[in-house]
């Protein structure tokens, strides 16, 4: 699926809006209510972390890619040339066409489309990202009380259904 969005071309803001949404998803395994709760303030692009407020208003630090900082300081670059007003740093990371927050649901309809124009026939909901990372994490060798941390379970029962799709 990667080397299918690799040949995306993000030629509009939108299109590098819901790539830096997928990057973002899949780097850190956060759920998409988390995501579209981050602002710009949460996201340590020099130290590689966000600051997630998680299910029962509990924060947590979560490792984000290089490349999914990359693609979110081009968004927020593009964001700010083509808005022509300075954009508020405590603000909303991720902004629809009224520079409102994003919701959830807008943001699960961004990655459908992503996923459409990548021609995939397999559906991928924005939870599938999530236990996509949680799975590769545990492949790569995390131990699973790091991934249950990752995640922001408050059980590691909770995680450890995602152990029976890893290797």
């Amino acid at each position: 699926m990667f080397r299918l969005l690799d040949s995306i071309q993000t030629g509009s803001l939108l299109d590098l809006r819901n790539r830096a949404i997928f990057e973002t998803l899949y780097s850190t395994g956060v759920r998409i209510s988390e995501l579209a709760g981050l602002n710009t303030v949460d996201v340590d692009f020099d130290g590689l972390v966000i600051k997630v407020s998680g299910q029962g208003n509990k924060e947590r630090i979560v490792p984000i890619g290089q490349k999914a900082v990359r693609t979110i300081q081009r968004y927020r670059e593009r964001l700010y040339r083509e808005a022509g007003q300075a954009l508020e740093h405590s603000g909303p990371l991720f902004l629809n066409k009224f520079k409102g927050r994003l919701t959830p649901r807008s943001m699960a309809r961004c990655l459908d489309q992503l996923v459409r124009a990548c021609g995939m026939l397999v559906p991928v909901s924005p939870h599938t990202l999530r236990h996509t990372f949680a799975t590769h994490m545990l492949n790569a060798g995390a131990d699973l009380r790091a991934v249950q941390e990752l995640l922001g379970h408050e059980s590691l029962s909770t995680t450890q259904k995602y152990t029976h799709v890893s290797i």
